[in-house]
Formats: C-alpha cells, structure tokens, sequence
C-alpha cells in the first residue's frame, strides 16, 4: 500500500464538515437533530457487520502465512506486554488528574438522593462481567454465534487463532483454503469501502443526537470532570505515547495528522470500530508488515483501551470525591487493578466503558454503584475522548510492534509521514484505484 487514494484524502473534509453541521443542528434544532439518531446507528451497525469477518479472515491470514509459529506466539507476547505497560501509563495519569484537580470536590452529593433504578441495568450487566463470567463469555457456544451474536472480537479472535494454527498444521493441502480467504478478504474490504461512502452521514447523524439530546450548556459543573478526562486524555498522547513514538522514530503528531480522517470517524460515531479496517489499511501503508497488522490491531482492541483505563479511574474516583467518600490508598490500588481487569474485552462500542465501570466500582462497597447516575448524562461525551485515545493507542502499538520484529519499513514511514511517499508499485497502484472506485471491478 502507498498513497492514499485522493476520496480517502477528501473524507476527512467531508466527515469533519458534517460533524460541523450535526453539532449546529443539535443546539439549533435539538428535536430534529434527535430524529437523526436511526442514521448514526445505522452506520455502526452497517461496519459492525463487516467488522467480525474481515478480523477474522485477516488474522486467519496472518497465522497461516507465517511459517514459524513461534513467531506468532512472539508477536502476541510483545504485544501483550507493551498493552500491559502502557495501560499501566494510562490508569495513573487518570488517578493523578483527578486526584490534582479534584473535579468532584464541592458537589456534596446525598446518597440517598441519587437514582438507583437509572444504572440498575448497567449494574447487572457489570454482574456479568465477573471473571467465570468473562472467561465463559470468551468461549463461543457454537462456530456461527461468534458472528451472529453481539460480535465479541475476543470470540472472533479466539476463533480466528485456532483456525489460523490449524491451516499451519496441515501444510500445503491448506492452499485452497488460504487462496479462498484471500480472495474473501478482497471481497470484504471492498465493502468496506462502498460503506465508508456513508462516513459523513453516520458521523454528521450521531453528534446531531447527542448534542439534540443531551445539550452541553445543561450540563453545569459535571463538565468540569468532561474538562479533567479531556485533559488526561491529551497528556497520556502527547506524554506516554509521543516519547514511544519518538524512540521508535516517527512524530506523534505526524502520526496524528496522518490518521485524520479516521479520527474525525471516531469523533463523530464515538466508535473506534467504525475506523478500524481503515486504520489496518493505513498502518501497512506506513510500512507495518501485514502479519503483525492483523495480529495486533484485533488484540489490541480488547486488550489495549488505553482511553478507557483513563476513564474507568477517573469516572471511579470521581463519584467517591462527589460523594464524599474518602478512599484509602488500598481501596485506590484495587480500584486500579480491577479497572486493568474489567477493561479487557470491553470494545470500542459507545456505552462498553459505562459499564466497565459499574463493574469496577462494585469492588468498593463504600462507594454505591448508584452514584454512576451522576455521570451517566455526559458518558456520551466522554465516550468521543475515549474512543480516540483507544483508537491512536492501538496505532502507535502496531507500530511499536512491528519495529520490535524488525518488520517495520522505516524508510516507508518516514515517507508516509513527511507527505512524500515512495513510489507507488503496480499491485498498489491497482488496490488504490480499487478504493478510489468501488464499482469497479478489481
């Protein structure tokens, strides 16, 4: 992959200009803009039912074009342990921004007043998380129901690998199966290019709701917590994942600018699945090896949610410091290490770190899981910072990954990211035509 196509180039001016005029019909016409809702659902729904087969195909691909084995194994040890430290990174940014900035301090909230029956079936679905929970939850009933079911990756991963491990077993009579799944993986990613077409109507159509519904003027002082996770946000980007980059030589910020497009997608559904084959696309182009790609990028959106590390802690001591609950330095460090826990398999689907969430307040009886009623009207705003934070980790993995295997093209990358690209060959020259022109046939 090389240049971009140039309606790839066009589609972050297209998908910013109606997030532009979505947020305008929101706060003018709050009851129309809330209409618009079926639209923007419509578009996640529309990527979530390509999502689960072209992870599947591409990691399927990826273990059964590596010869070596051990080399999968390797490439998935590496990237575990990078999501491990890093997470770490983001759950004490969050404690340290909301501990400095005390966002909840003053509010003096009575327990007795809050809510309860409004996050009661968050609460239940936190129950469910537990840890048998989650394990059984990881193994699917049946082949079919890790894609027609709500679309777990994890499930889909776990499929994928055994699928992927068995067609290395079998050597060569496998062939046909490999050339079959290559050919549906074209197939796939096609379509994900007819649906990205619709990119500015799903993004314009979700931040038109949430503004028409929620209002940010009626917010009050919760948008001080909006402000403090923000923040954190940024921080986190700007200093844990800008040194990695810089060691792993290329800018942050570059990097940045480079997936633009994809982050205005993210911004706009507050999803960072309705950008994830886009950002594989983008990160082979920049040199990254196919099989790390579909490798890492899958895991990395159960495993690697650095934005909702951020979130789970801040959210968590948030309603303590509202409700007046002084935590202890023990209760502060199993809230941590619950939230390390509870965030895995949590996808980039709005609402997912809600939930985490009741899940990892449960562990402190002192602080009632009631208290989340506080939160849950700006949850949707803090889902955008979530989803984004989640989205440019799992980039800069990739990334990091591919270095650590020496399958990175860092002449690619350095290319990529200063506006000069290499010269395209002739197989790229045809996808990108592909992707500039979806009705023609490749």
């Amino acid at each position: 992959m090389a240049t971009p196509p140039k309606s790839s180039s066009r589609l972050y001016l297209w998908v910013l200009a109606a997030i532009l005029a979505g947020g305008l019909l929101g706060h003018l016409a709050p009851a129309t803009a809330v209409k618009l809702k079926p639209l923007g659902d419509g578009f996640i729904s529309l990527v979530k039912m390509l999502i689960s087969p072209v992870i599947f195909l591409t990691v399927v691909l990826g273990v059964a074009n590596v010869a070596d084995l051990k080399k999968v194994g390797r490439v998935g040890g590496k990237a575990l342990l990078y999501f491990e430290v890093v997470s770490t990174f983001a759950l004490i940014i969050g404690v340290l921004v909301v501990s400095a900035l005390k966002p909840g301090s003053g509010f003096n909230v009575d327990p007795r007043t809050l809510d309860a029956s409004a996050v009661a079936r968050f609460a239940q679905q936190a129950h469910d998380q537990s840890t048998m929970g989650f394990l059984l939850h990881l193994i699917p009933r049946t082949f079919v129901d890790a894609f027609t079911g709500e679309g777990d990756l994890l499930q889909v991963l776990l499929l994928a690998l055994l699928f992927g491990f068995s067609l290395t077993a079998i050597g060569p009579a496998a062939k046909p199966v490999v050339v079959l799944f290559e050919a549906l993986s074209k197939a796939f990613f096609h379509m994900i290019g007819l649906v990205m077409r619709l990119a500015p109507i799903g993004a314009g159509a979700s931040m038109a709701f949430t503004l028409g519904a929620y209002g940010v003027t009626s917010l009050g002082p919760l948008m001080r917590l909006m402000g403090c996770f923000y923040l954190a946000c940024v921080v986190f980007v700007l200093a844990v994942l800008g040194p990695i980059a810089r060691l792993t030589g290329f800018s942050i910020l570059r990097f940045l600018r480079y997936i633009r497009a994809e982050l205005f997608l993210v911004l706009g559904t507050s999803s960072s699945e309705s950008a994830l084959v886009p950002l594989m696309q983008k990160l082979e182009r920049l040199g990254c090896s196919k099989s790390v790609v579909g490798l890492v990028v899958p895991s990395g959106y159960s495993f690697n949610l650095d934005g909702t590390n951020i979130y789970l802690t801040m959210a968590a001591l948030f309603v303590a410091q509202a409700l007046n609950v002084d935590l202890t330095l023990t209760q502060t460090a199993t809230l941590l290490g619950v939230a390390m826990l509870t965030s895995k398999g949590a996808s980039g689907v709005t609402g997912a770190g809600f939930i985490t969430l009741a899940a990892t307040l449960a562990v402190v009886p002192s602080v009632p899981v009631a208290g989340l009623a506080l939160i849950l009207g700006i949850d949707r705003f803090m889902s955008e910072a979530r989803a984004l934070t989640n989205f440019i980790g799992n980039g800069v993995a990739t990334i990091v990954v591919s270095a650590w295997e020496n399958e990175l093209d860092r002449d690619r990358l350095r290319a990529e990211l200063s506006g000069q690209p290499l010269p395209v060959t002739e197989p790229e020259q045809a996808q990108a035509q592909a992707q500039a022109d979806p009705g023609t046939p490749s």
